[in-house]
Parts: structure tokens; sequence; C-alpha cells
């Protein structure tokens, strides 16, 4: 802001400017290997399965066994993220992913592999990447500064779809030329070269002190911070929305691909690939899209695209057709992902992102396992057909339903800390930071402000609970009109401790406004309680 007055805006950072960080250009061509090597095990577990068993129900089980662990797991390797060292828990996680899939694909060249045993493998390949992806996510901040963390999302969503469009055609040409055990061998080689990357990079060590409760404690905070989270909250109600609708293309695909017109492995691997090259194509032009449209309307402009092309796979078996359905689809997908995780990102602070991301994926693993298993009910009990129109109408439906839960509502917050708040007090001799806490904040109010004053109170409530406070209440005294007592518990002293330091920025703006309240020139009164 100039003296003037008026605002002087940054150009905003381009679309490929994260790659200026050497840290994220290093992991994420790490990345972009990686996945062309887990696309490439995803095209052959699909069609392994499909010459093992080819029922729907079946087929279907091997996209479930992948996205379900992440459902389940997902919260947990997030506060285990959250404590401790990232970079460590991702090189153990890829080492053990490693020996995993080598085995698996030894297996295979044995041709020793079942359909259990295949699903057996697939869900223990899923739960490694159920505790990498909420610490792979959340190190995205250490890599490049907040104001290229959009650019850098995006860039990450386009890796993922270059992968896609060059592992599944891969693939293809490798299970037909060479065997089922190709795709998983260099799958295998590609979580080398993750770990290769994450030794290369040093990050640089954190500074500080932070208390650890017990874990279980910590996913409840992390669940706490969630619920009370409305920018986090609408974003995982329409993801959910979405997914478990859109999972319908990629789960009936391997099946789609065989009943179409001279259809085989490699229309397969070419619908995958065209879906990945839909999404890269999206990527590219998303910075100008973005200019037009907000991250809200860019969803439901993907869930547009998305219903066209579930209904362009249930009208037409034209190898033709099916490809302009795929590039569409995977165009209609990167819009609606990459919005969904922009909108996740910067809606969460640094102190409980891991934990945060937990539950989006939680949220968009388990709407697509849940969803891989019902189209497959569906399509075993009707058609393949049908099961992709009721997908195309539930999509529809879902746009109506959630339409008042907003994408994007924190892309102009900031999250970063305020050090708003003076130190706490210390502790005596004989008291314990794992005791239970209590914090009590004396207002003084005029009786006609005492409807705005406990309007703003109760919005600022949420803050409390989203930063560690367990329970919060607000009374009035008998004795004293207009005096008012603000308290909040929480599990331990050491989490007050720690929710000095998570009040944002914005918070402080919010607290401002609500101290401005209290007609004594001192302020609100605040006092400290811990339990016996």
């Amino acid at each position: 802001m100039s003296s003037s007055g008026s605002t002087v805006e940054a150009p905003s950072p381009g679309a490929f400017s994260s790659f200026g960080h050497m840290a994220f250009a290093l992991l994420w061509t790490a990345t972009l290997i990686s996945n062309v090597g887990t696309w490439m095990h995803d095209v052959g577990a699909g069609w392994l399965m499909t010459t093992l068993n080819s029922s729907p129900s079946v087929v279907t089980l091997v996209q479930a066994a992948t996205t379900l662990p992440v459902f389940l797991f997902a919260l947990f390797a997030g506060a285990l993220a959250d404590r401790l060292d990232k970079r460590r828990m991702l090189i153990t996680i890829n080492i053990l992913l490693t020996i995993v899939i080598s085995t698996l694909t030894v297996l295979v060249w044995l041709e020793m592999m079942t359909p259990l045993l295949l699903i057996l493998f697939t869900l223990a390949i899923g739960t490694g990447a159920a505790f990498m992806a909420p610490a792979w996510q959340a190190i995205v901040p250490q890599l490049v500064p907040r104001e290229k963390l959009k650019p850098a999302i995006a860039l990450n969503s386009m890796g993922i779809n270059i992968s896609r469009a060059i592992g599944p055609a891969l693939a293809g040409i490798l299970i037909a030329s060479v065997g089922l055990a190709a795709p998983f061998a260099l799958n295998a080689v590609s979580h080398l070269v993750i770990i290769v990357a994450l030794l290369l990079w040093k990050p640089e060590p954190t500074t500080g002190t932070k208390y650890h409760g017990p874990i279980l404690g910590d996913m409840a905070t992390g669940l706490r911070h969630v619920r009370n989270n409305e920018a986090l909250k609408a974003t995982a109600i329409r993801a959910g929305a979405f997914f478990i609708f859109a999972s319908a293309y990629w789960s009936l695909l391997p099946l789609i691909a065989r009943q179409a017109e001279g259809g085989g492995s490699q229309l397969y691997g070419t619908l995958v690939a065209l879906i990945g090259g839909g999404a890269v194509t999206g990527a590219l032009l998303l910075p100008r899209l973005q200019k037009r449209l907000d991250s809200d309307m860019a969803v439901r402009a993907g869930t547009l695209g998305t219903i066209a092309a579930l209904l362009i796979m249930a009208l037409s078996a034209t190898p033709v057709a099916l490809m302009a359905a795929a590039f569409l689809g995977g165009f209609s997908w990167i819009t609606v992902l990459t919005s969904f995780n922009v909108s996740a990102q910067m809606a969460l602070p640094n102190w409980v992102r891991a934990r945060g991301l937990a539950v989006f994926l939680m949220v968009f693993f388990g709407s697509m396992a849940a969803g891989s298993i019902i189209w497959g009910q569906v399509a075993t009990a009707t058609s393949i057909p049908v099961a992709l129109m009721i997908a195309a109408a539930g999509l529809a439906l879902g746009i109506l339903v959630t339409r008042g839960f907003k994408v994007g509502q924190a892309e102009n917050a900031d999250l970063t800390p305020s050090a708003l708040w003076p130190s706490a007090p210390v502790l005596s001799d004989g008291q314990y930071p794992d005791q239970r806490a209590m914090v009590m904040v004396e207002y003084q109010v005029n009786a006609d402000r005492k409807a705005d004053f406990l309007a703003a109170l109760h919005a600022f409530s949420k803050e409390r609970l989203r930063d560690g406070a367990t329970q919060w209440f607000v009374h009035e005294s008998v004795e004293t009109p207009g005096l008012w007592i603000e308290s909040f518990l929480l599990p331990s002293w050491s989490e007050h401790l720690e929710q000095h330091q998570r009040v944002t920025r914005d918070d402080a703006d919010v607290q401002d406004r609500l101290r401005a309240f209290d007609t004594r020139e001192t302020g609100p009164v605040v006092r400290h309680y811990i339990s016996p």
C-alpha cells in the first residue's frame, strides 16, 4: 500500500515459476518418474485381474484395494507426519514399497498370482501410499514460498497427469511385447528414484521445540481443526460429492476397453493415456482458465465436462468416441482436482497441514473406493452403460445439492503465525505440561452492544476449537451484568503453549475486533488454570 492509499499488486507467479527452486524441481522430476511407474503398475494390475477373473465386481476390487487404505490410515499417517521428520518418513516408506513391489513382480513372472494374492498385494501397496501421501503433500510449502504455492500445486497435478499419459501407454506396449511382470518391475525401480531424490534433498532444519502428546490426541486435534475450518470443510464436502460419481469410469475402464469394438489391452492403455493427455492439456491451459473462473466455478465447469464424458462412454462403444470421452474426462479431471487441492492447501496453516490434508485425502480416496465397489455392483446387476449413466445423473444432482459449499474460500487468507499472544505463565514446581488446562477471558461490554459482541465471540470460538481447544463456553455474570466470561478447555498445558504459536494473522484481525468491545482501557483480562 502506497502513501497515497493506492494498492500496487505484485505480478502473479508464472505457471512454471516453481521450477526456479532447485528442491522443488528435483522432487517434481523424481515424482514424475515414480508416477509413471505407478500408472504402469495400475494398468498392469487392472489388466492382470481381467485375465484372472473378468467379473466386474471382482475387477473393480483392484481399484478399491488401491484407494481404501488411504481412507483407513490417512489421518494416522497425517498425525505421524506432523510430528516426525517427513523426509526420513518418506525414505523409509519407499524402501518398504520397493521390497513389496519387487516380491509381487517375481510372483507374476513365475505365474503364481491369484485374484486374492493380487488384492492383498494391492492393499499392502495402497497402505504404503496412504502413509506417504499426507507427508508428501505437506512438504510442498517447504519447497516454494507461499506466493508460488498455487502454481506448485498445479505443477504437481500436471506431473501426475503427464505420467498418466506416459505410463498406461507404455504399460500396454510392455504387456503385449514383454509380459505382465514388466510394468511391476519398472514400478519397483521408479521407487528407487524417489529414494535417491529424497537423499539428495537437504531441507532446512526446523527450529524450536514441539510437545507431542498421545498420537490419538493429535489425531483428535486434527479432526477438531477440520470440523471448525469452514473453508476446508466446504472443499471436502464438494470433493466427496464429485469423486464418488466420477470414480465410475476409472473403476470400469478396463471393462469399457474390453467390450469396445476391437478392444483389448492396447485400447485400455490408450484410453488411460488419453485421460492423462487431456489432463496435461488442462493443466497447461489452467492459468488462463483461472483468470476467467474462480476455483468454485472451475469445479462446476469440470463437473459438467465429466458428465459429458460419462454419457459418451455409456452411449458409444466405438474406439474413436471412447478416446474423445477419455480426453474430455482427463481435461475435466485436472480442472476439478487442482481446484480442490489448491483450496485444501490454502485453507490449512502449517502446524496441522498434514492432518488436514489427510482428512481431505480420506474423502478423496474413500469416495473413490466406495465408488469403485458401488459401480462394480451396479454394472454387474444392470450393465456398464447403465452404471455410467447413473453416475452422470449423480454428478448433476451433486452440483445442485452442494451449491451452498463454496470452494476456494481461504485462497486470500493469511494463515502465517501472528505471534500476537504474549508468553504464557511459567508453571511452578510440581506442575506438569500434560495436565489439563482451562483459559478464561473476561470482557466488560456495554448492554447496547451485547448482540454484536456475542455474534463476534461465537464466530471467534471456531478459532479456539481449530487451534486445540476441546470445549468452549460463554457466560454472563449474574451479579455484574455486562461482565462476560469466555472459557475454553484444552487437553494439556502444553497444548495451550502450542496454541500461542497457532494464532494466524487472519485470526489476530478478528481478535482485535473482538477486543474493541471491551470498555476498559486495559482490555479483556486473561486467566489460566490447570487441573490438579
